[in-house]
């Protein structure tokens, strides 16, 4: 089946990608609250997970890394935070730039 554009299995592929490196982030971050665009920069500084966020963003059917990155910060990112049983949406991070999405803040729900 090809990907369609915007396809929710398309999105689902770039969660599964991405799943296994969600929670080691968070369990090394030493902060109780952080922002998305503060997870994102984590997730830069750590090889591994770098590259697999770049393969993200190379996997994105439009061959248009904007779009991708639109996709991994609006959708792929804040549904891996959701899922994950060590944080918990706190809110909007308004005033918190990210030119592809709409921020939020994340609590950590137990110490890592």
């Amino acid at each position: 089946m090809s990907a369609e554009r915007g396809s929710t299995d398309q999105v689902d592929d770039l969660i599964e990608l991405l799943a296994p490196f969600i929670d080691p982030i968070i369990e090394r971050i030493n902060v109780d609250e952080f922002t998305t665009v503060e997870f994102i920069d984590v997730m830069q500084q750590d090889p591994p997970t770098a590259a697999a966020y770049a393969e993200a963003v190379r996997r994105w059917h439009e061959n248009n890394p904007e779009y991708a990155k639109l996709v991994i910060h609006g959708q792929v990112i804040p549904q891996l935070l959701r899922r994950s049983a060590l944080v918990e949406w706190a809110g909007f991070a308004y005033g918190e730039h990210d030119p592809y999405a709409v921020p939020a803040w994340w609590r950590k729900t137990r110490s890592t």
